[in-house]
This record gives structure tokens, C-alpha cells and sequence, in this order.
């Protein structure tokens, strides 16, 4: 193949450029063999490996696979750009998205915003304020059901998680940041994922106790997981 010597060190994190694709390394101590899956959030390709010592042969699975590679990100969607004209979905509600007078806002079955350079922009941060309202209310809901106190809540433009979240500290409350993106998502979804974030407060792990407390939350969250899955370069397309 001719790209790298038997000697060339690879690292956990290292990104690769496999016949002009996208992909990124990774060990994982649970993998038992070399394998590739698609990061649909982040439009690349892992290559996994069990160990740091087997990552050269993930360099070398990845270049053999490399039409796999190519097939599967060229499937992927590319960017789709907000426009007056077109339809935004947010929390199961489907807006028009209209140019008008005044500030970006919701009016009935509508999504308005002023005619310049900025309109994609503008629909944007409405979508993002509702997400941070939206986001908000379902975590004082699960939080209360968990008997914890009202974490902070924030939203961002993550690649990698749909939450997070940071534990109490001293005087400080316990802070959860969700991907604004999750108002796109159907209502269940989203709510899946606060409550999965709110469990959180609880178990700081993945655990059987974990998923219990999911599970008494908002049921079977499977089916949230994998529509996410499935959906997560959709969500991540939609720019300005």
C-alpha cells in the first residue's frame, strides 16, 4: 500500500486521510477485533481497535476498506441551509419559514424572520432559544422526579455528545449542557435525552442503576438511541 511503514506509531485520536476520506482511530479496551463504523454526527469513519498496539492494523483494515469508506460518507447527507420558502421542524412541529418585518419569530404555523444577510442566522438562534426553553422545562420535570435540585441548564453546538453533564460541586449546582440540535429531534427524543442526562445526577455511571432510572423515566430508551443514531448527520446538516 505503500501510505505507512510497519514502524509508523498511531495514536488513539489520530485522524487519517484514506483515499480523501475522513478517519479517525480509535481503541476501545471492549472491541475484540479490528473494525470500522460511520460517526454519522461528525461525517468520518472509526477505525477500532482493541488495543494501542493493534491501531496499525486498523490503518491498514481502513485502507483496504477504502471504497467502503467512500460509499458510506458519499451516502451521507450534505449541508441542508435553512430558506424562506422551506419547512423547519422543531419539537414535532413543522413551521414555514417566512421573511417579515420585525425579529425572528413563531407566529401560529410560521417561523419569521427579517429580510438580510443574517436571516439564516436569526432562524437559527430562535431555534436555539426554544431549545434551551424546551430543554430546560423537561429537566426541572426529571430532575424533581429524581428528587435533585434544579441543575444549571445550557445549550451548544457539540459534534460528539447530545449531553453532558457535570456534578455538584461546593456551592455550585450541578450543570447539564444539551446539543441545541435536540429540538429538531421528535419531542420523545429529546426528552429521552434529559432525562438520560438527568439520571446523571444520580448515577454518574452507565450501569444497571443507570438505565433503571432512564427506564423509570421516559420507558424503553432504545428506540431514542437509535433513532438518534440513525438521524444524527440529519440534525448535524441543517446550517445558516
Amino acid at each position: 500500500m505503500g501510505l505507512f511503514t510497519a514502524a509508523q506509531r498511531f495514536s488513539d485520536g489520530d485522524r487519517l486521510d484514506v483515499a480523501g476520506c475522513p478517519v479517525r482511530l480509535k481503541v476501545d479496551g471492549r472491541a475484540r477485533r479490528i473494525s470500522l463504523r460511520v460517526d454519522r454526527a461528525k461525517s468520518e469513519v472509526v477505525a477500532l481497535a482493541p488495543n494501542p498496539r493493534r491501531l496499525s492494523e486498523a490503518v491498514a483494515f481502513a485502507h483496504e476498506k477504502s471504497a467502503w469508506i467512500a460509499g458510506q460518507l458519499a451516502a451521507l447527507p450534505g449541508r441542508i441551509s435553512v430558506a424562506p420558502g422551506g419547512i423547519l421542524r422543531l419539537y414535532d412541529r413543522a413551521y414555514r419559514l417566512e421573511v417579515g418585518p420585525g425579529r425572528a419569530r413563531i407566529d401560529g404555523d410560521r417561523l419569521v424572520a427579517p429580510d438580510d444577510a443574517n436571516w439564516g442566522l436569526k432562524v437559527l438562534r430562535l431555534a436555539k432559544r426554544e431549545a434551551l426553553t424546551v430543554l430546560t422545562d423537561r429537566t426541572a420535570i426529571h430532575a424533581q422526579a429524581l428528587g435533585r435540585p434544579m441543575p444549571s441548564v445550557a445549550v451548544a453546538d457539540p459534534k460528539a455528545r447530545w449531553g453532558s453533564c457535570r456534578a455538584a460541586r461546593p456551592g455550585t449546582p450541578a450543570a447539564i449542557r444539551y446539543s441545541w440540535r435536540l429540538i429538531l429531534a421528535p419531542a420523545a427524543v429529546a426528552d429521552y435525552v434529559a432525562a438520560h442526562e438527568c439520571a446523571h445526577l444520580v448515577e454518574a455511571n452507565h450501569g444497571p442503576r443507570f438505565w433503571a432510572l432512564c427506564e423509570r423515566l421516559v420507558g424503553d430508551p432504545a428506540p431514542h438511541r437509535a433513532w438518534l443514531r440513525a438521524h444524527a448527520a440529519e440534525l448535524h446538516a441543517i446550517s445558516a
